[in-house]
């Protein structure tokens, strides 16, 4: 038999967040990023789900390729652009919209072949320092890409670095608003957060990430609060119950000792799963339906948890390590990382199936 762990997707729940983002921001296209395998997700199972966005945006190229093979004919954004002139010719064959924010990729624009054109997104760096060409470079690429040969539709791009916390955007939109100013071009800003939290960010194009998944991009504000609902549900079951007398430890290193008598189940999920190995005692879980919470250190295969108070757990009861009743924002803070980096450890060898 297989291990009883697995995933299950909720379509239903990736076109309610979406529909939550269309009322944020009614007057913006959309378009649903889906990098990182969409999150977790699976790139072609969320953008059949997402398929009422405007557009898709990712990171990888040969997943866009796949979504126009699948009959995809929306606009697909290449987030980081191409890395080298080979897939600047796929980007052309199948129609990707390309992010360019550096002189690198201006360079490879330059020497596309006569017949190339494309929709471009000009990242401009307002603050973040990742990604994209500085307000004052900004001004002459932008002014050279206006009358491009290789161009036939220009976006402005930013990406807010504190949309989420106390700092907001109103510093990052001086700086974009000083480069755009007087341009008819369209702008694509908002991210989830700000999708949220600021409207005057809304422009023409957003680009909802976390909360399309059903989880917050704020500390202080959980998704349910947001209307949102949970897409991933990390399932599994007890493969063994352990009665533990006082003094005694479990797991590697025994960094949980036994103060009474306790009662403890051995689950089928582990950081080789994409649980976060660093999770500690007392990170929160659902024997059952029922609150509990994990015991010691976290092994590739296995976790254990407290079945204090919930006598009826057994081997084959069903646990619930994040989603639907608990969320993975929640989880996440407890492990002390956030709910992006849980989603996207999903592991290839944990079973997905949709819901």
């Amino acid at each position: 038999m297989p291990r009883p762990i697995k995933a299950a997707i909720s379509l239903d729940a990736l076109r309610h967040n979406l529909a939550v983002v269309r009322r944020h921001a009614p007057r913006a296209s959309v378009f649903a990023v889906i990098k990182a395998n969409a999150y977790g997700h699976g790139v072609l199972r969320a953008a059949r789900a997402l398929a009422g966005a405007d557009g898709i945006a990712l990171l990888e190229i040969d997943d866009a390729v796949r979504l126009r093979d699948a009959g995809f004919g929306k606009r697909l954004a290449l987030l980081q652009g191409v890395f080298e002139a080979a897939e600047l010719q796929v980007a052309a064959a199948h129609d990707l919209t390309i992010v360019i924010h550096n002189q690198e990729q201006l360079r490879m624009l330059d020497a596309a072949r006569d017949s190339a054109r494309f929709d471009v997104l000009l990242k401009i760096d307002t603050g973040m320092n990742r990604l994209g060409f500085t307000p004052r470079a900004a001004r002459d690429v932008l002014a050279g890409l206006k009358h491009h040969r290789a161009v036939r539709r220009l976006t402005l791009m930013t990406h807010f670095a504190t949309a989420d916390d106390a700092r907001g955007v109103a510093w990052q939109m001086q700086a974009f608003d000083e480069i755009a100013a007087g341009s008819k071009l369209q702008r694509c800003l908002a991210n989830s957060a700000a999708i949220l939290r600021y409207p005057e960010t809304h422009a023409d194009w957003v680009r909802p990430g976390i909360m399309l998944y059903g989880c917050t991009p704020f500390a202080d504000v959980t998704a349910e609060q947001l209307g949102l609902q949970p897409a991933m549900t990390l399932a599994s079951e007890i493969i063994a119950v352990r009665e533990l007398r006082p003094g005694e430890r479990i797991g590697y290193g025994g960094t949980f000792e036994a103060t009474q008598a306790k009662r403890v189940g051995i689950v089928a999920c582990g950081y080789a799963d994409g649980y976060p190995r660093h999770a500690p005692t007392g990170t929160p879980i659902l024997v059952g339906g029922r609150r509990a919470r994990t015991l010691g250190r976290v092994s590739m295969d296995m976790l254990c948890i407290d079945l204090s108070g919930i006598s009826t757990a057994q081997i084959g009861t069903p646990v619930t390590l994040w989603g639907e009743g608990l969320s993975a924002d929640e989880v996440a803070a407890a492990a002390g990382t956030v709910s992006y980096e849980l989603l996207c450890a999903l592991a290839p060898r944990v079973p997905v199936i949709e819901a």
